[in-house]
């Protein structure tokens, strides 16, 4: 009897349906861009120096750009419009970018591109949380297709490069942008249904500093290193499968059996999240990255790596639905994209700094690398606990 794969139901509330699309847009975009840029980098002829410079230039727009344009936002726009906006001239830029030549002009429209693209997610997180809270649904399985867009990207990209050469992945990477800023673009207004006093309570937030309060300051940290602990992961994984004689397609179907993992995860996770909370949900994503990093480390069989790669569902999925659980209790309607851009920033430092760490430490000692990544985890771990000891009496009133 043949097996049937099922997609998890398509949301059905107007609001639900039009925030999955932006986020199936933004993830179409990034399972494009993260993997095959490089290809269209070298097929404009820069050498390997170069594309690392360029590749370098959307965490740096992450740690700075991010926290002052949403703090702007807060104070002077709607987050619907900004992110619709911000999409569309993102579009345009990459557009560009087309027939940009020459390190020097790629580097300097992707910099403008980096910039205006860095603020979409949080935004989008922002105002999704918002109205989704405001309609009484759940945040994962509205999040989970943009999870499903990254793996339809994954191999969408790998056709468009064999296909029409790596010329072609700039033209898509535009047209997921664009499809992005045409899905933001039908979001209501107001996402949650109220007036210009929220923009006004966000004035008397911002002015009183989330960083005020320890529940916000340990889920940002704590979740921050939690998701860095992935770095020696992301960086160097398929390199070392490869070293173990994994060919393409199972090392192809290992990177997707851990998405799938999350996609499951944020299916269920309305209860889950409901039942546990974020602080305990941040908690068991640290220790779910504890024990796959320490089983990393001692170079695991390849038979077992299917079921480390299961654990992807609690040290990113976990720790993601419960850092945005608490950013939506901490900054419901008062600095929520500021909140959200905080801690994109955060985020995109500590993992910036773990990243640069982890070459150095997969040359020097193999697998063992991922020891620490599992010390970054269980320091993240503990700081949550903090966020879970904060939680009582320190949200911003």
């Amino acid at each position: 009897m043949a097996t049937v794969i099922r997609l998890p139901h398509a949301p059905r509330d107007p609001f639900a349906v039009r925030l999955a699309t932006v986020y199936a847009g933004l993830f179409l975009f990034n399972g494009i861009q993260m993997p095959y840029l490089p290809a269209w980098l070298a097929g404009r002829g820069l050498d390997a120096r170069e594309i690392g410079i360029v590749l370098a230039v959307p965490m740096l727009a992450r740690i700075l750009a991010v926290p002052l344009a949403t703090r702007l936002i807060d104070r002077h726009a709607e987050a619907e419009t900004a992110a619709a906006v911000a999409a569309t001239l993102a579009a345009a830029a990459y557009a560009v970018m087309g027939f940009a030549h020459g390190f020097a002009a790629i580097l300097a429209v992707y910099a403008a591109i980096s910039v205006l693209s860095s603020p979409v997610l949080p935004l989008t997180d922002s105002l999704g949380l918002r109205g989704l809270k405001a309609r009484g649904l759940a945040y994962g399985p509205v999040r989970l297709w943009g999870s499903v867009a990254f793996i339809v990207a994954n191999l969408g990209g790998g056709a468009v490069l064999g296909a029409w050469g790596a010329g072609a992945l700039v033209w898509a990477l535009t047209a997921a942008m664009a499809a992005t800023a045409a899905a933001a673009w039908r979001l209501p207004r107001s996402a949650d249904g109220g007036a210009d006093g929220g923009r006004a309570a966000a004035r008397t937030s911002i002015g009183s500093g989330l960083w005020r309060f320890p529940a916000f300051v340990a889920t940002v940290v704590g979740a921050s290193l939690i998701q860095a602990s992935h770095a020696v992961l992301y960086g160097f994984a398929t390199l070392q499968w490869t070293g173990k004689g994994i060919g393409g397609t199972a090392i192809g179907l290992l990177w997707a059996l851990g998405v799938v993992a999350e996609i499951v995860l944020f299916a269920a996770s309305a209860r889950i999240v409901a039942r546990l909370g974020g602080a305990n949900m941040i908690l068991i994503g640290g220790l779910g990255a504890v024990v796959r990093w320490t089983a990393m480390g001692f170079d695991p069989p390849v038979l077992m790596l299917p079921a480390l790669q299961l654990l992807h569902a609690l040290s990113f999925g976990a720790t993601h639905l419960g850092a945005m659980d608490m950013l939506s209790q901490l900054a419901h309607r008062r600095g929520g994209a500021t909140a959200q851009g905080d801690f994109a920033a955060v985020q995109g430092g500590t993992f910036a700094v773990a990243m640069g760490a982890s070459g150095g430490l997969v040359a020097a000692f193999g697998s063992a690398a991922y020891f620490a990544m599992a010390a970054i985890a269980a320091a993240g771990f503990a700081i949550a606990l903090g966020a879970r000891r904060a939680t009582r009496g320190s949200y911003p009133s």
